[in-house]
This record gives structure tokens, sequence and C-alpha cells, in this order.
């Protein structure tokens, strides 16, 4: 039976992005844990982050190609896979250099999760609730988060060792692969593998304006996520335990926000794209105020402030991804969500070390100060872009 224009079809695809995103997102919570383990420094904890970003973005091109050619299910299964080996290699590392090897490995095959699950939900959205079931997708990243958050860092600190976080989502990552490589019915591609034509995109000026406006959100997205748990133990009175539950509330109120937000978009008056900037600038903007408040929150009220922050911060990027498909032309899918997913990666490669640098030199208030800028510049550019859509 088909699972085209169902919410059954929705719920696969978001299912595979749940288990993806486990063992992508259990480098995150694990950083406080592998500053301990391997001795090292902020900065270095950021650079950890950056390889795992640098895996993913370098692969993302290649792996939209793959999805335009073959359609989505060879992508996923071959996505699974690599996250399965790259996961299986963190808790095997023994060394600060084949630490980040791995995590390069975790980050290679992660790539596939955005150009497949979007293409995906694509085909199978119910009529009348596209951004809805973009939403439902994206709670797939936060809640597979959430779940790396409660294992990872949960088991390094009741004491039964963060390796065995990781090994539990290699394991999840390979059973439920071989589940779609059975049963899995993906949508056809072209039949051609071939490089997307990136530069067809820049004559679309709103979709380029929206993805230059990824950078910051990967900045906050990516920064936040890796260095909540440090920071919780070393400004509050949070213990490992507590900070690890903080973050992993956070990631479900990161759900909470993408559902809502998907739902407010679609009876927003506009085109897809343009509801769902609109929604986006707003929520990003409760984001930047939280972010700045942050610095001056004590427990319990930073718990709180981060419950919000994942509301504001990780709840836009179902928005972002869907508005990024919505402005494309016939064809560019792949391309559009490669380029927008890259320059968030690019956030992610540049920001974390440099938050990591202010947190060891001036205090981790001066890095939370920049992301609040970096979120206001991006509601900056999402703003132009709605702009440019309404008057083309």
């Amino acid at each position: 039976m088909s699972d085209r224009g169902s919410w059954r079809g929705v719920l696969v695809v978001a299912l595979w992005q749940v288990v993806a995103s486990l063992c992508y997102y259990s480098a995150f919570p694990a950083t406080d844990a592998f500053q301990t383990s391997f001795e090292l420094s902020g900065v270095e904890v950021g650079l950890v982050i950056t390889t795992l970003t640098l895996g993913y973005t370098v692969f993302l091109f290649p792996a939209g190609a793959l999805v335009d050619a073959y359609g989505d299910r060879p992508a996923m299964v071959v996505g699974l896979a690599g996250l399965a080996l790259g996961a299986f290699g963190v808790s095997f590392a023994t060394s600060y250099p084949t630490l980040l090897v791995a995590v390069f490995v975790l980050g290679a095959a992660y790539s596939t999760a955005m150009p497949s699950t979007n293409v995906a939900v694509a085909e199978r959205a119910p009529r009348g609730s596209y951004n809805l079931a973009v939403g439902v997708k994206q709670v797939g990243v936060t809640l597979g988060s959430a779940l790396a958050a409660f294992v990872v860092a949960g088991l390094a600190a009741y004491a039964l060792g963060w390796q065995l976080g990781f090994l539990v989502a290699a394991a999840a990552a390979a059973v439920v692969g071989v589940g779609f490589l059975v049963a899995y019915e993906g949508s056809g591609g072209s039949g051609g593998l071939s490089f997307p034509d990136v530069g067809a995109l820049w004559g679309n000026r709103p979709l380029m304006a929206l993805a230059a406006g990824g950078f910051f959100i990967g900045a906050a997205v990516f920064t936040t996520t890796g260095y909540a748990v440090p920071y919780l133990e070393a400004d509050t009175t949070a213990t490992a335990a507590l900070a690890s539950v903080v973050l992993g509330v956070t990631q479900l109120t990161g759900s909470v926000g993408r559902i809502g937000a998907g739902a407010l978009a679609d009876r927003v008056r506009g085109t897809a794209a343009t509801a769902s900037i609109r929604v986006l600038a707003a929520q990003s903007g409760l984001g930047a105020v939280t972010m700045a408040a942050i610095p001056f929150l004590a427990m319990p009220s930073a718990a709180v402030g981060f419950a919000v922050l994942g509301l504001g911060i990780l709840g836009v990027t179902g928005l972002y991804h869907g508005a990024l498909v919505a402005l494309a032309g016939e064809g560019e899918s792949g391309a559009a969500t490669a380029a927008g997913q890259t320059t968030i990666n690019f956030g992610g490669l540049v920001v974390p070390p440099t938050f990591g640098y202010l947190a060891d030199t001036a205090g981790y208030a001066a890095g939370w100060d920049l992301l609040a800028v970096c979120i206001a510049v991006g509601v900056g550019f999402a703003l132009v872009a709605g702009r440019l859509a309404v008057a083309e």
C-alpha cells in the first residue's frame, strides 16, 4: 500500500530521523565526558564539534546528488549504516585524534539526512499540511537529540560509561537500517548521478538570502547544544546528571516548537515560503532575547531559559528547510537543501571554537552574547528573504 499523501509515510520518515539524530547528536551531550576523558581545553572541545560538522558539510552536496539521482531510499539505508559505524568508532576511541576521525565519519554519514528526508516528506505530506509535516519530520531531530542527551550523558553521569551510549546508538541505527533496506518504499530519482546545479540557485534571491541566514541559525543551534552541559556544570549549581536532563528537555521543547510553528505557518496568509519565514523570524526573535538573558539566570531559572531556547532556536529548523524547498524551482530541491544546510553547518564549523575561546578567556557570558547577536543577524536575513519572496 502506498504511503503517499499520508501521515503514516511522514511518521516512517520521522522514525528514520530520530535514529539518525540519536547517533549524530550523541556527540553534543558527550562533550563534557570527552573533555574529562581526553583532558581537552574549551577550544579542543569546540574542535570536536567542528570536525563533526566538517564531515557533515563536505558530504552534503554528494548526498544531495545521490538523492536527486536515485531517490531517498538508498541514501537513507547507506546513511544509517555509516552512522552505526561512526557511533561504534566513537565508543572505541582511545585518543583525541582517533576521536576526531570517528566523529568525522559520524558527520559524513549524517549528510544523507536532510536531502533524503526533505524529499521523502515532500512526496508524502498530506495536502494542505506541508509545513506541519516538515515540522513533524524535524521533531525527529530534536527527539533523537533528547534521547542522546538522556542516553549518553545520563550513562556517563551514573558511571556506566559514555561509550555504552554510543554503542546503544550504533545498535539502533543498524536495526532500523535493515528495516528500511527490507521494507521501505522510496521515491524515485532521475536515474543519472550528477552534481547538484548550485549555479541555478544564484538567481533565486529569496532562497540565497534565507540560506545566508542559515549560517547564524547553525551558529546558535550547534553551539547551544554543544556547550549547554559544560556551561551548566561550570557556571550554575547543576550537576552533570541535572545538566544532561536540562539539555534533554531543551531538545524536547525544540520538538514542540517545530510542530507548533509548522502548524501555525500552515494557517498564516501567504505562500508556503513566506508564511514559514514570518513565523521563523518571530520564533528566532524570542530565542535571541532569551539567549542574551542566559548568563543572568541561576538554577532553576537557567533550566527554564534553556527550555525557551529549545522553542525559539532549536524549533526553527523545520520552517527553515520547509521554506528552502518551497522557494526552490522544479528539480532544485536537492541543491537547495544542500546549500541551506551547508550554510547552517558553516555556522557550526566557525562559531563553537570561537565560543570556547571566549569561555576560556572572557567567560561564558561573552559567548552567549555572541550567539544572541548571531541570532539577531539571522532574523534580519530571514526578513530580507521574506520581502524578496513577496516582491517576486
